[in-house]
């Protein structure tokens, strides 16, 4: 009768399986196993390279991954670097670049830049010591020193959402003018006529930038049927609740008393639109101070659609980037790139989908 073994028992480490034990199992050098796990199979003579595979089969042997990749000078790791990942569009965007590595076999590493230029030169330091196969930055700091650094790390960078001056890089974004015309044009078709525009400061920022312009741009020169539309826009920092409060009572009151009557009422609606999701938090905030119920007070449309802009008030009015498409078109750019490809940087721009709601609903003439 044979002692049964202590369940405590110290058992011998087993050993990892090696590319000499295939070798030696298939009878074959180490080198034709080599070139077989790293894709050289057809240049085997077939019963060769089924000897191998039993090999490997029978003994359970599993390549190194990150082995393969050193070897041939890949991490099979991409940077996401986002401005401020409390933004809901750098969440969204990261969703959408995440499964694209992993269908692509790739793993995404997130950087969180909080904004600051600091960390930004960290990431494109880790970019250079090849910790990295490519970046997708969705911040630039514009100075020398980081474009700088950025050519000197010699990897492919795609920008997402923010350009940088001087530095020749795919650039993926959603459509900002289409964007901003899309939401004023509805805003305008439905009575709606005096608008305020509310971001975050620009600071150099692509983006905001190009919202902003788009305002003043589709006011100036509006389409038929919304001639007549004035605006104006306000910068307000991020968490400024009681400022955005003060200056869109200020704007509304300054609308209302100068505002043209015909037929003894006001001429034309006012209306907020917000250049992305933290300022439309920064409006929803003051409007309900103020009192001020969204789309009967106030027409509302803002940009960026989150998982709450259906929840505020009546149910916002948004533009919905496509921001899943925008993370994979940024990782499919930049494999083209790792693959070989050298054609001229890239501007690829996505439109946007308007999502209405009643905060948008037609005017009546209720101010």
């Amino acid at each position: 009768m044979h002692e049964e073994e202590p369940r405590n028992a110290a058992r011998a480490p087993r050993q990892r399986t090696t590319i000499n034990d295939v070798a030696r199992t298939a009878g074959v050098s180490k080198a034709t196993v080599s070139r077989y796990v790293n894709g050289g199979d057809t240049l085997l003579a077939p019963e060769t390279a089924a000897r191998v595979a039993r090999a490997m089969q029978q003994l359970g042997y599993h390549p190194s991954p990150m082995a393969q990749s050193l070897k041939h000078g890949r991490t099979r790791l991409i940077g996401l670097a986002v401005a401020d990942i409390t933004n809901p569009f750098s969440v969204a965007v990261m969703q959408g670049a995440e499964r694209a590595c992993q269908e692509a076999g790739y793993l995404l590493v997130l950087f969180n830049l909080g904004n600051a230029a600091e960390r930004e030169r960290g990431v494109l330091r880790a970019l250079q010591t090849s910790q990295l196969d490519g970046l997708i930055l969705n911040r630039a700091t514009a100075t020398g020193q980081l474009r700088q650094l950025a050519l000197d790390a010699g990897k492919p960078i795609v920008l997402v959402d923010r350009r940088q001056p001087g530095l020749e890089a795919d650039f993926i974004s959603v459509d900002n003018r289409g964007a901003m015309a899309l939401l004023l044009e509805h805003l305008a078709r439905r009575g709606w006529r005096r608008f305020v525009l509310v971001s975050e400061p620009s600071a150099g920022v692509s983006s905001r930038i190009a919202r902003q312009q788009a305002f003043h741009d589709w006011l100036a020169y509006p389409p038929a049927g919304a001639e007549g539309c004035t605006g104006v826009h306000l910068e307000v920092p991020r968490g400024a609740q009681e400022e955005c409060r003060v200056q869109l009572q200020r704007w509304h009151a300054q609308q209302t008393a100068g505002a043209k009557k015909k037929g003894g009422g006001v001429d034309g609606g006012c209306a907020i639109v917000t250049g992305n999701a933290v300022a439309t938090l920064l409006v929803a905030s003051a409007a309900r101070d103020l009192g001020w119920q969204l789309g009967r007070d106030v027409g509302f449309a803002g940009i960026d659609e989150t998982d709450w802009t259906a929840l505020i008030g009546p149910g916002l009015t948004t533009i919905a980037q496509p921001t899943d498409e925008l993370g994979r078109e940024a990782v499919r750019c930049l494999l083209e790139r790792l693959e070989g490809d050298m054609q001229s940087a890239r501007t690829i721009e996505l439109p946007g989908r308007l999502v209405e709601r009643a905060s948008s609903a037609a005017w009546e003439g209720r101010q």
